[in-house]
């Protein structure tokens, strides 16, 4: 991973302060000495575009119109209102989804898009649309790839039936193409992948779940203190490569009823707590989020916090994509783990859990399934040369 410590050109200087959690005017009077320097615009668009925060950089300069160059600010609003757009067509889908489930008597759960921009934003139009997710019961996958493709959905990658069987077992979403793109939909029974080792309480996600209204209609969502917990999870999968996921966890961490407590336990419960330390400090450090008083008592950083914490905030701000199947990022994953017991069960089920890349490399007869293992081993022989 990169050096810690970098030094911020102006346009990562404008985004980050664009992105903090500091109140309206306070952001103003930072931006205007950072907008009167030489600012790369196109740079910083494709940044905020990359990072997934351009609504966010569009709101913070709504009143700095005089500042900020009014071609640049109507490439900025352009960029915007198709972001808007898409969140709509997306809303929509996931209405036609969700009905169409319901009728049937299945039960899914909206998470992350729209449903997360409204609980976090309270406006779909201020977080950058991507996909559909939903949170599904694992034994309810082929009752809704069924359903789903009475409207049009088609399965991203075709698995066999015992493929399919399997990876119920190793992996934790199945992407569709939609009528309106490729990967348009993505059906979740995990929050990761099993190899992670860490085993979410999927059954009481659902018990818990809040309802909140994504355009107009309303529906079940995580919880707070589960999104938390998940986006954690989720970014530090991704080495927390984009600023929008610690966006929405500067937004978790603003508001006053999360139940610190809870999420402490379950954090020492599940293994992840200097995963989640991690995180609080990186929303700290890179947008200002403030660490709530209630979260110090239940999740102390250890030794090892504060040195991840300065390489991942370099790496953020890096540009530098990481190679998620390099030696270096499965050595950073065991050193997210605070158990040794919990990194051991990572190596255990990374060496010999087989998933659709095996499946791909080498056609077995289903008699000879579990060689897959060794096909495992055999590929991963192979990664240690790669960085």
């Amino acid at each position: 991973m990169p050096g810690t410590g970098p030094t911020l050109d102006t346009e990562w200087s404008i985004l980050l302060t664009a992105c903090s959690t500091v109140a309206t005017e306070q952001k103003r009077e930072r931006l205007l000495p950072l907008l009167r320097q030489t600012v790369r615009w196109q740079r910083l668009f494709a940044l905020a575009d990359h990072h997934g925060v351009q609504p966010l950089l569009s709101q913070a300069f709504s009143r700095l119109e005089n500042t900020v160059p009014p071609a640049e600010m109507n490439s900025l609003r352009q960029s915007c209102e198709a972001n808007l757009r898409k969140a709509l067509l997306l809303s929509r889908e996931l209405i036609r989804i969700m009905e169409h489930l319901a009728a049937l008597g299945i039960e899914v759960m909206p998470y992350k898009g729209p449903a997360l921009a409204e609980l976090l934003y309270t406006d779909i139009a201020l977080r950058q649309s991507g996909d559909i997710d939903l949170l599904i019961h694992e034994q309810d996958l082929p009752s809704i790839r069924d359903a789903v493709g009475q409207l049009g959905y088609t399965p991203h990658q075709h698995l066999s039936a015992w493929e399919e069987r399997a990876y119920l077992k190793s992996g934790y979403e199945y992407a569709f193409d939609g009528p309106a793109g490729p990967n348009l939909l993505e059906l979740q029974w995990a929050v990761q992948p099993r190899f992670y080792a860490v085993d979410f309480d999927m059954s009481g996600l659902f018990q818990r779940a809040v309802t909140l209204a994504v355009a107009g209609r309303q529906m079940k969502t995580p919880s707070p203190a589960d999104y938390f917990l998940i986006l954690s999870l989720h970014a530090a999968k991704h080495v927390w490569g984009r600023l929008v996921w610690l966006c929405d966890i500067a937004q978790l961490m603003n508001r006053p009823s999360l139940d610190w407590n809870w999420i402490g336990s379950q954090a020492q419960d599940l293994g992840i707590a200097r995963l989640v330390r991690i995180t609080l400090l990186a929303a700290h450090q890179l947008l200002g989020a403030s660490i709530p008083a209630a979260a110090e008592p239940v999740l102390r950083e250890d030794r090892a916090t504060v040195r991840l914490v300065q390489e991942i905030q370099a790496h953020v701000v890096s540009e530098s994509a990481f190679n998620v199947e390099s030696l270096a990022y499965f050595r950073l994953m065991l050193r997210l783990r605070e158990k040794r017991s919990d990194r051991l069960r990572f190596l255990a089920r990374l060496a010999i859990t087989p998933g659709p890349s095996e499946w791909a490399a080498v056609r077995l007869p289903r008699p000879l399934f579990p060689l897959y293992r060794l096909v495992r081993l055999a590929r991963l022989a192979t990664r240690p040369i790669r960085t």
